[in-house]
């Protein structure tokens, strides 16, 4: 690393540490996204056994601020909120999830096999994404839920995968054609190996982060729709959610009465999931990335010697290279201006 950084002379080793590239600690986004992520899942699991009331109850307290009988105070009937709160977890993430895990499965399926196979088979895997690419996404969302005769939360959440899998196909296929040139898959191929092999064994192993990815970005947007649909009455506003709470928050006009306490819990714990949700996304994307691993773990090392040794070190727009390492960079004392 000396002879890379002229003019530093045997001090130059001491100023940037070699990369570690044996082990990476978690990024402190994923920490704290799984930590939000995990929090949830524990309310789900234990919410309906922790509620203090049955969240159905109605009470003589109605419109009560929060107090010691009632933490989050109670709505327009003397329902508890905590108690909807903590029993309406479980429909959000189990809606949020499996739309989740049926739009990744429907893109894998989708995206890969017209990656693989190419010809006739991509061109018409290629124009139904695109057609479900460019129909409007919350029109047809209404439309479809309009037309069930049930809606439970299992046909939400099959609606919402329906026209969520696209975006994550495209991704997909567009990953599979770059994979299937490699060499490896070339070497399976002509070693007499079946398609669904190579798909399994030599391909889908080297797209799980971008799977994982598409399936976290779709879990944000159907807790967000199943909200949004469930708050204006399309879906069941029976079952206690935190999308049927702000249905019957807007119904009731908690809004105008100044009832905070009714329609600030649903919301911001909507916010927090996505926020979770979407720092394990992002924290994905950096462990993933080549550029943004190397560029992260180089120049944080970069500013932590430079103020341990009084430089300034400067890299060049392409001062880090895929692999790691660095390539020349310039020195300057301190203080000084370029």
């Amino acid at each position: 690393m000396a002879a890379d950084l002229p003019g530093l002379g045997s001090s130059a080793a001491q100023v940037i540490p070699p990369a570690r590239r044996r082990f990476r600690r978690p990024s402190a986004k994923i920490i704290a996204g799984l930590g939000i992520l995990a929090f949830f899942v524990l309310m789900a699991i234990i919410g309906p056994m922790a509620a203090p009331y049955d969240p159905s109850a109605i009470g003589p307290d109605m419109l009560a601020p929060p107090s010691a009988a009632h933490l989050l105070g109670t709505t327009q009937t003397g329902q508890d909120v905590l108690s909807q709160l903590l029993d309406g977890a479980g429909p959000t993430l189990i809606v949020g999830f499996a739309a989740g895990a049926i739009a990744t499965a429907l893109s894998v399926v989708v995206g890969v096999s017209a990656g693989y196979f190419g010809g006739v088979a991509e061109e018409g895997l290629s124009l139904l994404a695109n057609i479900f690419l460019v129909i409007p996404a919350l029109p047809l969302l209404v439309v479809l839920t309009g037309f069930l005769h049930s809606t439970s939360n299992l046909a939400i959440a099959i609606v919402i995968a329906v026209t969520g899998w696209a975006w994550g196909a495209r991704v997909l296929r567009a990953q599979t054609l770059a994979v299937r040139r490699q060499d490896y898959v070339a070497s399976a191929r002509a070693a007499g190996e079946r398609a669904w092999r190579i798909i399994l064994l030599e391909i889908l192993p080297n797209e799980v982060a971008i799977a994982a990815t598409s399936f976290l970005f779709t879990v944000v947007v159907a807790i967000l729709t199943d909200a949004y649909l469930i708050y204006l009455g399309l879906g069941p506003i029976n079952t206690w959610s935190w999308g049927s709470m702000l249905y019957w928050v807007q119904n009731n006009e908690a809004f105008t009465s100044g009832a905070w306490w009714w329609y600030v819990p649903p919301g911001l714990c909507i916010a927090l999931l996505g926020t979770g949700l979407a720092l394990v996304n992002f924290g994905i994307d950096e462990f993933i990335n080549p550029r943004l691993r190397a560029g992260g773990l180089s120049r944080r090392s970069v500013r932590r010697a430079s103020k341990s040794h009084g430089l300034t070190l400067v890299l060049r727009p392409d001062g880090v290279r895929d692999d790691g390492t660095l390539t020349p960079v310039r020195a300057r004392p301190a203080g000084t201006r370029r």
